[in-house]
């Protein structure tokens, strides 16, 4: 471990990556999918948070079922609009209504902030009164966002609800115990680098102890042990991604727990592939696939 792990220098160097990632703005992706969008702001445990409503095409004939997305960001970027062209995708692909959720991010608002507040939101998603139904959720997450989505997953199974359809987690982060510079990457020069990771570990929970939780990293040690009856899940790794091969023991965990849908591995992929501006086409190959998924997931269900 480095300076970097010391939480002053981490908390430091998070807030200059937040800064400068608030300087660039989204790449375009999908701009022939319309957004039909709305704002709305949710209350949970740790405070109020802004959501983007995607509303699925019209004329569906029934309230449709609903996706909580969370970004990703390293549990330190308040991005949520990164994550437009796949929400405005999956709401016309899926058919789907797709809340976008913000939560607070580190160092200001450190673990288990996050993770509770996208599980407030998955609950007040799955009230009855909104113009979907919320007996047909799903929950997912790119990145961070996708253990965020664990999370959320594993204290729905521990509080008993709300239902939950699928999981999705895709380039997940789910082991912040092992140091990023004991992880192995298959790109030459990855994406997500080790010191990154040292930072957003670092700020996200500055006590190494503590990172061993579950909610923080469910795939590590025994944590993934107790999970019959989590919700079904489909893990998307990165062939090159830092983070795959923890990706990939958590899909085995939920296998044998009788949860796992789907493990698909994007070949020749990196970590954020799909917010790189890198292949539309690969990008839209998975996007598909998690869409398939997802309607299928919300599709079994009675929706009067």
């Amino acid at each position: 471990m480095s300076v970097l792990s010391t939480p002053i220098v981490a908390d430091t160097v998070a807030r200059v990556l937040r800064r400068g990632m608030s300087l660039m703005k989204p790449r375009p992706a999908f701009e022939e999918i319309p957004g039909r969008t709305r704002t709305v702001r949710v209350p949970t445990r740790h405070g109020e948070v802004e959501c983007t409503v995607y509303s699925p095409p019209p004329g569906g004939g029934e309230r449709p079922g609903v996706y909580v997305n969370a970004h990703g960001g390293g549990y330190v970027m308040d991005n949520r609009e990164q994550d437009d062209p796949w929400c405005r995708y999956l709401a016309a692909r899926a058919g789907v209504t797709v809340v976008n959720t913000d939560y607070s991010v580190a160092p200001e608002h450190r673990f288990p902030v996050p993770v509770e507040q996208v599980f407030d939101v998955v609950t007040w998603a799955a009230r009855p009164e909104h113009d979907w139904d919320g007996r047909r959720l799903c929950v997912g997450g790119q990145s961070a966002g996708g253990a965020l989505a664990a999370g959320a997953a594993r204290l729905a199974l521990e509080n008993g609800g709300p239902a939950i359809a699928l999981q999705v987690l895709h380039y997940p982060p789910l082991d912040l115990v092992t140091p990023g510079g004991e992880k192995r990457a298959r790109a030459a020069k990855p994406m997500l680098r080790p010191w990154m990771s040292e930072v957003f570990d670092t700020a996200y929970i500055p006590d190494p102890a503590a990172r061993r939780d579950r909610l923080a990293s469910p795939a590590w040690g025994a944590n993934a042990e107790g999970i019959a009856g989590i919700a079904p899940a489909l893990v998307v790794t990165c062939e090159l991604d830092l983070l795959r091969d923890e990706g990939e023991a958590y899909a085995r965990a939920l296998d044998a727990a009788g949860a796992l849908v789907e493990h698909h591995e994007v070949a020749g992929a990196d970590h954020a592939y799909d917010l790189a501006g890198g292949d539309r086409e690969l990008t839209g190959r998975v996007y598909d696939l998690i869409a398939g998924h997802v309607r299928r997931a919300v599709g079994g269900a009675d929706a009067r």
